[in-house]
């Protein structure tokens, strides 16, 4: 593959061969961004697990130190609208709402947030949520009593993190225009929260590789405390 003159420059910039600290990845990941862009800072964990052992499934939420720089549209089916709105959901409301995705074909947003008594409308709707990743679960903090502490949390930041079926996992925790400690915070904090889930029926190394990269930058290994 034909890499272009500014790759080429990052990627001199990057020994392939050692494994960095957090912050020295925090550093190096801001200097090895190759596009005009504010590009987005991701990280990928390639984990010692079975995802066909329902106990190694490994899935959670985590609001980050300073959010990921990502801002989502956030759809509240709920009877609680006043309250959902206020707590700064983008679009609120009940069957109507279910109605208007279903008949128009409507996905302006990026994520649903529900009361429980709301599930069984929704759940009518699986087979068009579920394949775009949009069904709310209680497992991510989606389906809640509490709708507003929902609502803030995903507008403060929070992301999901989930293994998928060959074991790798990714997560954008952050923006190139990030200083260096904002994202070496986010950066330990999504590190403890992998290592946090780790399964008790795994033996010997969890997390096989590290790595973190900005949109169409070089990789760069890292590793951490508790390896």
């Amino acid at each position: 593959m034909k890499r272009g003159k500014k790759y080429l420059a990052a990627i001199e910039k990057v020994d392939s061969s050692k494994l960095y600290t957090v912050e020295e990845a925090a550093k190096l990941v801001k200097e090895t961004s190759t596009v005009k862009f504010d590009a987005t800072v991701d990280v990928s964990f390639r984990l010692n697990v079975d995802p066909r052992q329902a106990d190694q499934q490994i899935r959670g939420t985590l609001i980050l130190p300073h959010g990921n720089g990502k801002t989502k549209k956030v759809l509240a089916i709920t009877d609680r609208v006043e309250e959902a709105t206020a707590a700064g959901a983008d679009f609120a409301g009940g069957k109507e709402m279910l109605e208007k995705i279903q008949k128009e074909n409507w996905f302006d947003f990026d994520v649903i947030v529900a009361t429980p008594n709301m599930m069984g409308e929704i759940g009518k709707l699986g087979r068009v949520l579920g394949p775009k990743g949009l069904m709310p679960n209680p497992k991510t903090g989606t389906v809640s009593p509490d709708i507003a502490k929902a609502v803030k949390e995903i507008k403060a930041g929070k992301v999901e993190y989930r293994v998928d079926k060959e074991a790798n996992m990714h997560v954008s925790i952050a923006r190139v225009s990030f200083d260096e400690k904002k994202i070496a915070d986010n950066l330990h904090a999504l590190v403890e929260a992998i290592l946090k889930a780790k399964p008790a029926a795994v033996k010997g190394t969890y997390i096989k590789t590290a790595v973190v990269s900005t949109t169409m930058g070089p990789s760069i290994n890292f590793t951490f405390n508790g390896r």
